[in-house]
């Protein structure tokens, strides 16, 4: 039988790490979580990945690819070399039962592969096919979710590709994928152990073992400054600005959140929200520098809906700008005469650590500046994400974190979408709106970048939503780390750890 895998035996060094879990499962196929995607790069492979923290441009995995022309099928073909924890071959059945293992048990990350079709061609080959236009493909399949396991072991195991799938006890308590890493012991509310894969065929890992712990914000930033851990991966602005004088190394970069706010475009909902020129007064109103600040190291603006790490995101040159003079002048235009508009927004959930209601607080007093009175409306997540949802909302304060690195999804941001109908925003209220999302939705590879730019452009002179930022995300170690590298999928990638 293949086994789920051994550690090496050889005393080495040890990394311990915090962070705050979201922490399910350790089984690559149902986990979808934050923490989940750290541990599943660690202990599996798949079939394409990303290098380092740029996801611009997958790069072969497991295996390489090829779309056909209308972006309807992909072949993969295995590359040789690539062994499992037991010792055993990484094989195109593996790979295809693995994916079909994703859908077919019906977890969170399901969706992924929704509608697709996964078939062996031969031993090296299998291939993805989807009935419409799917260029997204590649992005989506260097997700943790898609991790190739080894099937005989899942199937000893009780594991199947339907939803009387049985192996994910097996799969809390060992592992069974071709990953730098095996599993030690998992706990989902305090710990993860893992340890060296002596059957790794890449490069070896600096550390033999590696604890992942579920520890507070507040305790992270004593370990770390005290030398007790050597990574802190969830500590927010205030945090990590009061480590500026410790002795430790921290990395700061632009997180795949996007923080923006609407107005809603239902005249039923609100006659103002709904007036050409107030959106316009609103779009050139906010100090879209000042909100920046307000997220500390890291943090950046989007020139569009489309976050800065994606292929097609504008630079933030491209995006609106602040000008009282312009901004009075279009609310003049647009007949308003004082009367409270309401911001509504979630007032107990935070973004990298950002609170809403410092931005809420923020953009109130920038409107207020250009005449325009905004009434704060907080309520509690579990409140507001129903009024959010039906379109209920007057202005509503929100953030988007994608599925996968690629610009289609944001295309929910367009009239008659997910998004848009939370603003209000029907199909038939901006053919043109549509008409470019459609065509960015089927571009080819050449021209993805432009028709998602272009899309993004015309959304900036006439849809109602408005990109503010992406929060930062940093990572604060001790000086012992000389190398980490973020990613926003899986966070970091603990083998590249130098």
């Amino acid at each position: 039988m293949r086994g789920g895998g051994s550690a090496s035996s050889q005393a080495g060094k040890t990394l311990v790490v915090d962070a705050s879990f979201d922490l399910k499962t350790a089984d690559p196929n149902r986990s979808y979580e934050t923490t989940g995607q750290i541990i599943a790069k660690a202990m599996y492979e798949t079939l394409l990945t990303f290098k380092g923290s740029d996801v611009t441009t997958p790069v072969d995995g497991l295996a390489s690819y090829e779309m056909n022309a209308d972006n309807t099928v992909m072949t993969l073909t295995m590359k040789d070399g690539h062994v499992f924890s037991d010792g055993s071959p990484v094989t195109v059945d593996d790979a295809v039962f693995s994916l079909t293992r994703l859908q077919g048990i019906k977890g969170n990350p399901s969706f992924l592969l929704d509608g697709l079709t996964i078939e062996k061609v031969d031993d090296k080959t299998l291939t993805i096919t989807s009935p419409e236009p799917r260029p997204e493909l590649p992005f989506i399949l260097p997700n943790g979710a898609l991790s190739v396991v080894n099937q005989e072991t899942v199937e000893a195991h009780g594991g199947t590709n339907t939803e009387a799938d049985s192996a994910e006890s097996f799969l809390n308590s060992e592992s069974a994928g071709s990953g730098p890493y095996v599993l030690d012991s998992f706990d989902a509310a305090k710990q993860v152990v893992l340890t060296a894969n002596e059957n790794y065929t890449g490069t070896k890992p600096k550390y033999e073992r590696i604890v992942l712990r579920n520890v507070e914000g507040p305790t992270q930033k004593l370990n770390v400054e005290k030398g007790e851990s050597q990574l802190a991966l969830d500590l927010n602005p205030d945090q990590v600005a009061e480590l500026a004088g410790a002795n430790v190394n921290i990395t700061s970069n632009a997180s795949r959140y996007m923080i923006f706010f609407f107005l809603n475009q239902n005249k039923n909902v609100n006659a103002w929200t709904s007036n050409p020129d107030f959106v316009q007064a609103v779009k050139l109103g906010v100090d879209y520098d000042k909100i920046v600040a307000l997220a500390g190291e890291g943090a950046v603006r989007p020139g569009g809906p489309i976050p800065s790490l994606f292929v097609g995101a504008l630079d933030a040159a491209a995006g609106n700008q602040r000008d009282i003079a312009a901004a009075k002048a279009a609310l003049a235009a647009s007949g308003y005469n004082g009367e409270a508009v309401t911001l509504n927004f979630p007032n107990d959930i935070t973004v990298q650590g950002l609170s809403f209601t410092s931005i809420a607080e923020s953009l109130q007093a920038q409107l207020a500046e250009i005449g325009i009175n905004i009434q704060l409306a907080p309520a509690p997540v579990a409140t507001e994400l129903d009024a959010y949802r039906n379109g209920q909302e007057t202005i509503g304060l929100w953030y988007w974190g994608p599925d996968f690195p690629h610009p289609s999804n944001y295309l929910v941001f367009s009239p008659g979408q997910l998004v848009g109908l939370r603003a209000g925003w029907e199909s038939e209220a901006d053919p043109k709106m549509v008409a470019l999302a459609n065509a960015a939705k089927t571009a080819g590879e050449s021209e993805v970048e432009s028709a998602y730019k272009e899309w993004q452009e015309y959304q900036n002179e006439a849809g109602p939503f408005i990109p503010l930022l992406q929060p930062g995300q940093s990572i604060v170690t001790s000086k012992s780390i000389s190398s980490v590298v973020a990613n926003p999928i899986w966070t970091v990638d603990l083998a590249l750890i130098d």
